[in-house]
C-alpha cells in the first residue's frame, strides 16, 4: 500500500495530472478514492433546531416580511451546518436531498399561487383556518394534518383564521437543483380561485383505504389532505400490538390511488413511541428529518444524545447509527428521501450489533438557544 501511495505522489504521475487538467480532463487514479467511498460518507451532520428559536424568529419575520413585500412565502428553512450555503449544492440544504422549512402565515394573508418542478409535503404544527389551495381546491388546514402537492401543480395558501399558523415544508430542492431540472411559474393572478368544493379531495376518502371507483388508475394526487384523526386512529390500531424494535408504532402516508408513497421522492411517516420505550439502534441510506410533534425524549445518533420535546426538529443523516428514546409518550413526524434511494437500488440497512443493540453515549449535543 504504502509503494502504491508513494507512485501517486511521484514526480512524473503529478506532472502529468497537471498537464492533462490544461484540457479539462482528470486521473481517475487520483479521484477514485474519494468518489468512490468503500461505505457513504455523508456531508450533512445530525443537528437539532429548538422549537422556541424558531417560533421566536418567525414571529421577528413578521414585522419584516409579507407576502406582498420581501417574497411569496414567510419561511425559515433548516440549513444543516455540514452543507456549506456558500456552495450551490448545500444551499437551502436540510439532507443532502431534502430542504425543510417551518412557514407562518398570519390572519388575512395570501401567498400566492405558483407551480414548480420541486415536490412538497407539509405538517401542520399549530393552528387553524388557514388553507391550501391546490389545483383549485381549497384545503383547509388542523394542527397535526398532513398535505402534499406533487410537482407541477397550482398551489397558494390563505389564512381565514384569526391567530398565526405554523406548518412544515418538506422539498426534494436539493435534488432536482442537482439534477438541473429546476422550473418555476408564478400564477397568472395573485392566487387561484377555487373551482372544486373546499375539502373535496378528503371527503372523497372519508371511508379511509376505500377509494372512489374512479380513482382505481393511477393518480399524481389522491388525497389533498391526511386528517389527524384518521392517522391518530392508524396508530391507535397500532397499538395493540408490539412495536417494531427499531421504529416503535409507525405508518407512512400513501397515495390510495396506487399505494405508493404520498409524495413520488418524499417518504412521510408518523410515530408513536410509548413512554419508557427504547428502540434498537440501526443505520440505512436514506436521510431523515424530524418534527415532535407531541412529547419528550431523546435520540442517539453516533453516540451523540440529541434531547428533544415538542416542537422541535432534528435530522438524521444517512448511515448514521441512531435510537430513540421516548421519556413519555410521544409522536415524531418525519420525511425521508427513501423513494430517491429506491429508484436507484440503494437503500440498505443495518442493525447496531454490539452488545443489547445500543449506543454508548459519548457526549449530548447543546442545542443554540434563543
Amino acid at each position: 500500500m504504502a509503494e502504491k501511495n508513494s507512485f501517486f505522489e511521484s514526480k512524473i504521475v503529478k506532472e502529468f495530472n497537471q498537464d492533462i487538467e490544461q484540457y479539462h480532463l482528470g486521473p481517475l487514479w487520483n479521484a477514485i478514492p474519494d468518489l468512490m467511498k468503500h461505505t457513504p460518507e455523508p456531508h450533512a451532520q445530525a443537528y437539532l433546531w429548538k422549537y422556541d428559536l424558531l417560533q421566536k424568529k418567525l414571529m421577528e419575520a413578521t414585522q419584516i416580511f409579507t407576502p406582498d413585500r420581501g417574497g411569496e412565502r414567510r419561511a425559515i428553512y433548516l440549513q444543516n451546518p455540514g452543507l456549506n450555503y456558500r456552495k450551490p449544492w448545500g444551499w437551502a440544504s436540510t439532507t443532502q436531498t431534502l430542504y425543510a422549512a417551518v412557514q407562518l402565515i398570519l390572519p388575512g394573508e395570501i401567498a400566492p399561487s405558483h407551480r414548480h418542478a420541486q415536490n412538497a409535503v407539509r405538517f401542520v404544527m399549530e393552528g387553524e383556518g388557514a388553507y391550501s389551495i391546490v389545483q383549485g381546491e381549497r384545503i383547509f388546514m388542523e394542527r397535526g394534518d398532513f398535505l402534499t402537492t406533487p410537482n407541477g401543480l397550482w398551489h397558494g395558501h390563505g389564512h381565514e383564521g384569526d391567530k398565526p399558523m405554523m406548518w412544515m415544508d418538506c422539498l426534494d430542492i436539493p435534488t432536482i437543483f442537482y439534477l438541473g431540472g429546476t422550473f418555476f411559474e408564478p400564477y397568472p393572478e395573485k392566487i387561484e380561485h377555487p373551482h372544486l368544493p373546499d375539502n373535496y379531495s378528503t371527503q372523497r376518502y372519508e371511508g379511509g383505504m376505500v377509494r372512489p371507483i374512479s380513482d382505481r388508475y393511477s393518480k399524481k394526487i389522491g388525497i389533498g389532505s391526511y386528517k389527524w384523526g384518521g392517522t391518530a386512529a392508524a396508530i391507535d390500531g397500532l397499538s395493540k400490538f408490539d412495536p417494531d424494535p427499531y421504529d416503535g408504532y409507525a405508518v407512512e402516508y400513501i397515495n390510495p390511488t396506487n399505494g405508493e408513497t404520498a409524495c413520488p421522492t418524499i417518504a412521510s411517516w408518523l410515530q408513536k413511541l410509548p413512554g419508557g420505550f427504547h428502540s434498537k439502534a440501526h443505520r440505512h441510506t436514506h436521510a431523515s428529518i424530524y418534527h415532535v410533534h407531541e412529547g419528550c425524549g431523546y435520540t442517539i445518533i453516533n453516540g451523540v444524545r440529541f434531547d428533544w420535546e415538542k416542537g422541535d426538529y432534528f435530522v438524521i443523516p444517512n448511515w448514521a447509527w441512531h435510537e430513540h428514546v421516548a421519556i413519555k409518550d410521544s409522536y415524531l413526524f418525519s420525511t425521508n428521501d427513501l423513494p430517491i434511494l429506491e429508484k436507484f437500488s440503494l437503500e440498505r440497512k443495518e442493525s447496531y450489533g454490539i452488545g443489547k443493540g445500543y449506543q454508548e453515549v459519548t457526549k449530548e449535543f447543546n442545542p443554540v438557544l434563543v
